[in-house]
């Protein structure tokens, strides 16, 4: 260790050094990297050289992250790892627009981005229209000459409806507007929106590419260098920077993502047709099943991927929605997705509370309306845990 002449300790202290090489990616939770002259420093700034300053702006295990996402979607540009998906749908919205622009979004987004939508950016000025993804004439209609961009999921949550992508893609291809594709349900492994005409691609870490229920990250990468750069720089501005803890573990998730993908996505289609089956569910949406109203679209778009996400609607009010969480035994009623096991949500109490009941019914969640973020169990016995939740629910 190094020490000056009063003998208390200096920073830093040297790493031992080792002819072999760590096999997992080490942690660097340094908020502030030393550089050796201001010229270098400048040259950092300036591109000139490749080197981390602060935190804020950028660090190892954010771009470790970055890469690898980068590599499943096929990014053309590193992307930007942010502290949640929200900064990311924020650091669009928020980082892209001014106020007197337009922006229109899928009208069944994440409640929280419908949030932003319909409250935040019009107090900022900037106008929002709301409207069906899966009717591109519609959204063509909602078009104006100040509209910046359109924001749609892939497969939305928590109705699982399918967007038309394709037919979205040419549309801004023609008018000038971007095309923004949250693809956290579906995740590359089902769809590579950079493949299908998306401008900016954006993920919650958080969900299925973590996959632990352990961190809290969110990615964003835009097709063209200039928008990527603003997203960054926006990112840094507003302090939306990811742990390098978080950053750690979601690497590590990351590294058995696929197989925890299919394993799930199988188990997934085998509940569907099981609920599908019981008395008591009124409906069951999944886009693998032949009576989902976009069945066909899912088909063109996800080549036989239809994600780990099953949505479910039983007969009666919130005493029964009540019953079937407590007679779901094992599983956990939580408002979050991806995780190694199932969890069970209820938009009406979390994602979409912020809608009137009214405007939930318009979107079909109903107080009986359930999502399921299928994990990693023995699918007989997970099963066997939804017989008995829904009987205890509905009889």
């Amino acid at each position: 260790m190094t020490k000056n002449t009063t003998g208390s300790l200096m920073r830093p202290t040297p790493l031992p050094e080792s002819a072999s090489h760590p096999v997992v990616t080490p942690l660097s939770p340094s908020v502030v990297y030393a550089s050796d002259t201001p010229d270098m420093l400048d040259a950092q700034y300036e591109g000139d050289l490749h080197g981390y300053t602060y935190s804020r702006e950028g660090h190892p295990n954010a771009d470790v992250v970055a890469q690898a996402i980068d590599r499943m979607e096929g990014a053309p540009h590193m992307g930007v790892v942010t502290a949640s998906g929200m900064a990311a749908v924020s650091a669009v919205l928020l980082g892209l627009t001014q106020a007197g622009d337009h922006v229109i979004g899928g009208n069944q987004l994440y409640g929280r981005s419908l949030r932003m939508m319909s409250e935040d950016l019009p107090r900022l000025g900037i106008e929002t229209s709301m409207v069906d993804p899966g009717d591109v004439e519609a959204v063509r209609a909602a078009i104006r000459p100040e509209t910046k961009l359109i924001l749609v999921e892939v497969v939305s949550n928590p109705t699982l409806r399918v967007a038309d992508i394709l037919g979205l893609s040419a549309l801004a291809k023609e008018t000038g507007v971007l095309l923004v594709v949250d693809n956290t349900f579906t995740t590359p492994r089902a769809f590579r929106a950079f493949d299908h005409g998306a401008d900016i691609v954006i993920h919650s870490i958080t969900k299925l590419l973590a996959g632990h229920s352990d961190v809290m990250l969110g990615y964003v990468a835009a097709r063209d260098q200039a928008l990527n750069d603003r997203l960054r720089v926006f990112t840094v501005t507003a302090g939306m920077t990811p742990s390098p803890f978080d950053c750690w573990l979601a690497e590590r998730g990351m590294l058995s993502f696929e197989l925890r993908f299919d394993r799930a996505q199988s188990t997934a289609m085998q509940l569907a047709d099981h609920l599908a089956g019981l008395a008591g569910v009124k409906r069951v949406i999944y886009p693998a099943r032949h009576d989902h109203p976009d069945h066909h679209r899912a088909e063109a778009l996800l080549k036989g991927h239809y994600c780990n996400m099953v949505s479910f609607e039983i007969e009666g009010d919130r005493a029964a929605a009540n019953a079937l969480a407590r007679g779901a035994e094992g599983l956990r009623f939580a408002p979050t997705l991806g995780d190694v096991g199932t969890t069970i949500s209820h938009p009406a109490s979390s994602s979409h509370r912020a809608l009137t009941a009214e405007k939930r019914a318009e979107l079909g969640m109903s107080e009986g309306f359930f999502r399921v973020s299928v994990g990693l169990e023995d699918p007989s016995a997970l099963c066997d845990v939804f017989t008995a939740a829904i009987q205890a629910a509905t009889e």
